[in-house]
């Protein structure tokens, strides 16, 4: 007769998030991207890549280059994903405001974390709030901050408890990684 037991959290209410890691090569030519599905526990649960080369022409200015290489990697990543996530998380400084503030436009909300040691660009369609970790994290949320109590408010806290607001991305880079070990070292 089996044991009765019951665990002691109920991760899977909390549902996925979805971590978007962008690694450019020395050259500013290949993105490289993926997106990283995780449990509250931090338990992988999907990896989504993709690759794109910038087209290298005078034609288009440095910004609208980077702009439009990271929309379709980005899309490329989210057409292909099986999972729906709870959350999409991304580094501020790979992920400019721009990219989910005026062109992809996502069903979840978005959280762009920066150290707080560092100046970030941000929109003002952006939240900002503040995680105190050990290195204290701005968040900048759109379309808002979820309300207190809310399953992604809770699904960032439980990763924050448990250190896995910024150790997901390592692991992203080291899968891109290797599903790409032929591309130019790139920069982390």
């Amino acid at each position: 007769m089996p044991v009765p037991f019951r665990d002691a959290e109920d991760i899977d209410q909390l549902g996925a998030a979805a971590y978007l890691k962008i690694d450019t090569d020395s050259g500013g030519q290949v993105r490289r991207g993926a997106l990283f599905f995780i449990n509250a526990r931090g338990e992988p649960l999907e990896f989504t890549y993709s690759r794109v080369e910038a087209p290298n022409t005078f034609l288009w200015r440095k910004e609208d280059l980077r702009s439009y290489a990271n929309r379709k990697l980005v899309t490329s990543l989210l057409g292909t994903a099986t999972k729906t996530p709870t959350l999409v998380i991304c580094l501020a400084d790979e992920v400019p405001h721009e990219l989910f503030c005026n062109q992809i436009h996502l069903s979840v909300p978005v959280c762009r974390l920066a150290s707080s040691l560092k100046a970030t660009a941000h929109s003002s369609q952006e939240t900002e709030a503040t995680i105190d970790t050990a290195e204290p994290l701005h968040v900048f949320w759109f379309p808002g901050q979820p309300p207190t109590g809310s399953i992604e408010g809770n699904l960032l806290t439980s990763l924050a408890s448990r250190g896995l607001l910024l150790e997901p991305f390592q692991r992203a880079l080291i899968g891109l990684r290797e599903v790409f070990p032929d591309d130019e070292s790139a920069a982390q």
